[in-house]
């Protein structure tokens, strides 16, 4: 038996200013099929987010990020998209959008244990 699965990843920004392209990561969402798991995490550095835009409403930011782990989870709260298959929600999560928050392209990795890739790429990607 395979000891590695394939899982797919993107980065979670925060891009304050849309027409100026500068952006912080804030967070990864990390999806494997195999595993049938689906999570994000994120941090939100208020202070930094402040420096790249004064009147960022960052309690706003943090409502959208919440949004991505409620989804992720496939809870109620999530609305219509929470009750998709978890595949349908990772592309949902991860489709390109030109809003505050964004996600990157999606990466592709194996991986043992999908929530040790995850704290991992989070800290070598956002921390």
């Amino acid at each position: 038996m395979q000891d590695k699965h394939l899982f797919e990843y993107a980065v979670i920004r925060v891009v304050p200013r849309v027409e100026r392209e500068e952006f912080l990561n804030v967070g990864i969402i990390l999806y494997c099929k195999t595993k049938k798991y689906l999570e994000c995490v994120y941090r939100l550095d208020k202070q930094r987010l402040q420096v790249l835009c004064a009147s960022l409403d960052c309690d706003d930011v943090e409502e959208h990020l919440r949004s991505f782990e409620n989804i992720c989870k496939g809870i109620s709260e999530a609305g219509p998209i929470g009750a998709l298959d978890i595949a349908s929600r990772f592309r949902w999560l991860t489709a390109t959008r030109s809003t505050v928050v964004q996600t990157s392209k999606v990466h592709p990795g194996l991986c043992r244990e999908p929530k040790e890739t995850l704290q991992k790429l989070f800290e070598q990607l956002v921390l």
